[in-house]
């Protein structure tokens, strides 16, 4: 039997590999954080300048806002009520005249059932958002035609969503069926 036995004042390792690896590792990540360290400072850079793009659109809707006050100040002014009152007034008029009958008649002539018959339409309505708001009566001898002339305009581009106000039933002096129905009409102005 034989032992192992060494002499020497320091035994043998062979730590040679991971000592290699490990400076190789290390140099990789110093390289990494060198790269790092300048993406950081690209991001700063990049930011500095975006910082100063936002001041200065805020410095823009500042100036904006200002601008508007003042504008609402004058024109809230009691000499300036009248005129502006005006001012409302001839645009609601300019609004209403931007309505085409003859595109109003045409879009609902592509969507009425024959069997409908279109009994009167008030004059439209152009609510806050300016939307075109028709208020009509409609009457058929039947209620299927009436309840799919609904569904088509519901479905169509050009109209949207209806409200039926009232119903008439048929009488002796009327023979149809009369619906009055609001929809959004989509025109524009």
């Amino acid at each position: 039997m034989r032992a192992p036995i060494n002499l020497a004042s320091e035994p043998f390792r062979t730590d040679r590999a991971l000592t290699a690896i490990s400076y190789v590792l290390a140099g990789l990540l110093t390289v990494l954080l060198g790269f790092l360290i300048t993406m950081i400072m690209n991001q700063r850079t990049q930011m500095a300048g975006e910082r100063a793009e936002v001041a200065r659109l805020d410095e823009q809707l500042r100036k904006l806002t200002d601008d508007r006050t003042k504008t609402d100040a004058t024109l809230r002014k009691p000499e300036n009520a009248v005129v502006f009152e005006r001012n409302v007034l001839l645009n609601a008029l300019i609004a209403r005249k931007g309505i085409s009958w003859t595109r109003i008649f045409s879009d609902l002539e592509g969507v009425m059932p024959g069997s409908v018959r279109l009994i009167a339409v008030r004059l439209p309505q152009i609510n806050t958002q300016n939307k075109v708001l028709l208020d009509m009566t409609v009457g058929a001898a039947d209620q299927a035609p009436i309840l799919d002339l609904l569904k088509r305009l519901e479905n169509s581009p050009v109209f949207g969503a209806t409200t039926v106000h009232t119903f008439q039933p048929p009488s002796q002096n009327e023979p149809l069926y009369r619906y009055r129905v609001s929809v959004s009409y989509a025109q524009k102005l």
